[in-house]
């Protein structure tokens, strides 16, 4: 047993619903608080010389100065297993180039599907593992991963066991995707439904033989996967026994709602998600997840999440960190300039990136601090909370913990 403390605000985002608009007054601020830990999981929140009194036999470890704790962040879509790099695909689009101009001299997609297939596994791992650092300085402690840059058996399959190799490397929770539908490879001989036929009997047999993943997910869009093919290919996904999440509605809408029918843990992206199926989404349990990071990398319009949320929609906030839209990787950042544009409260960015997006990996046992919860919290140096968000990521995490064991101190991992 271990008290941890004192700090000067415990943001704990206790008894917030998990839909709709949340208020900053319906807060759970406690002043010179502490955190009780017992086994990786906290016992108790409370005031910390409360606390203290309480159990005097307890380990303290002290917090010294004064900080601010909230529940670690949760990043639910991030891509940051790849090879090479596409910073010349970010300066032609600022110079006006389209997407199809890009792609057609060399960029794009495909570009990163090369780098990745002909990067070793060392390399891979070892850039993996460093981005994951990255994140957990931020305060990230669950990070979804996908696949998504191979896009043959060979080359997904070495993705997913070098993501589930980091696992083994890491202390934070990784949550690995299949995305092998994410778009047809230009060496496939076949049309689309002759590749995701492929994918249903080659590739996702041997995912789930090795328990590589049980998450599946797809590209619906033109230049992707078509709404009727990917309808089918999500429910015979199901049928192999796949949680599935869907890039939904990034620049044509419609797949938001296929999303919502087939039963989807999340739809993702959303940027140009139509106010009937904001409303189609708010009626569901599938999280919409914005991911502000691609609208800042290509220059696009931001997830209607003010829409979403008013409509009773559970809205997450993840990062898309990858090496073409949405290369900051940055979710504070991220975050908070959709606050600003979308005109969010700080409680529903918290959540949002907290046990919001933990639901949209089916975990519900993150993203708060309360009694029985997974002990994963980080510390600012700061006497307000909601300076974390003001300062739009400038102000770093000053101490993360995993497990109650802290991983990150005093500014250092």
């Amino acid at each position: 047993m271990k008290l941890i403390g004192p700090f000067k605000q415990v943001v704990t985002l206790a008894n917030l619903p998990l839909r709709g608009v949340l208020s900053d007054e319906q807060l759970e601020i406690i002043i010179d608080g502490g955190i009780l830990v017992i086994d990786n999981k906290i016992e108790k929140v409370g005031n910390f010389e409360t606390l203290k009194s309480e159990h005097q036999n307890v380990e303290i470890e002290t917090i010294e100065g004064e900080q601010i704790v909230l529940p670690a962040f949760v990043d639910s879509h991030t891509h940051i297993c790849f090879g090479g790099n596409r910073a010349n695909d970010f300066a032609m689009r600022n110079a006006g180039k389209t997407y199809l101009e890009i792609a057609e001299s060399g960029g794009g997609i495909w570009s990163s599907v090369q780098h990745t297939r002909n990067a070793s596994e060392e390399e891979l791992l070892k850039t993996l593992l460093e981005r994951i650092n990255i994140l957990i300085d931020l305060g990230i402690t669950t990070i979804e991963v996908k696949s998504g840059y191979g896009l043959d058996v060979e080359n997904e399959l070495k993705m997913l066991r070098i993501i589930k190799e980091a696992q083994s490397q890491t202390q934070a929770t990784l949550v690995p995707t299949c995305l092998s539908a994410h778009l047809k490879p230009r060496d496939f001989e076949g049309d689309n439904k002759a590749y995701l036929d492929y994918i249903l009997n080659e590739i996702l047999p041997k995912v789930k033989e090795e328990n590589l993943s049980n998450r599946v997910d797809i590209f619906i869009e033109k230049s992707a996967f078509q709404p009727e093919e990917s309808k089918e290919f999500l429910l015979k996904t199901k049928d192999l026994g796949f949680e599935i999440t869907v890039h939904a509605d990034q620049f044509t809408p419609g797949s938001s709602r296929i999303a919502v029918e087939v039963g989807a843990q999340s739809a993702d992206h959303l940027e140009a998600t139509v106010d009937d199926d904001i409303e189609f989404l708010a009626q569901s349990n599938t999280v919409a997840t914005a991911l502000p990071g691609a609208s800042l990398g290509l220059g696009e319009k931001f997830t209607p999440a003010r829409k979403l949320l008013d409509a009773g929609a559970i809205l997450a906030i993840a990062s898309d960190w990858n090496p073409g839209s949405a290369p900051m990787g940055n979710l504070i950042t991220q975050a908070s300039i959709l606050a600003t544009y979308e005109k969010l409260t700080t409680a529903e960015v918290l959540a949002g990136m907290t046990f919001r997006s933990a639901f949209a990996l089916g975990l519900e046992d993150r993203g708060r601090l309360e009694n029985g919860l997974k002990a994963d919290f980080v510390s600012f140096k700061t006497d307000n909370f909601q300076n974390v968000l003001y300062n739009q990521g400038s102000l770093k995490a000053e101490n993360v913990f995993i497990n109650g064991v802290k991983v990150k101190k005093d500014g250092n991992i």
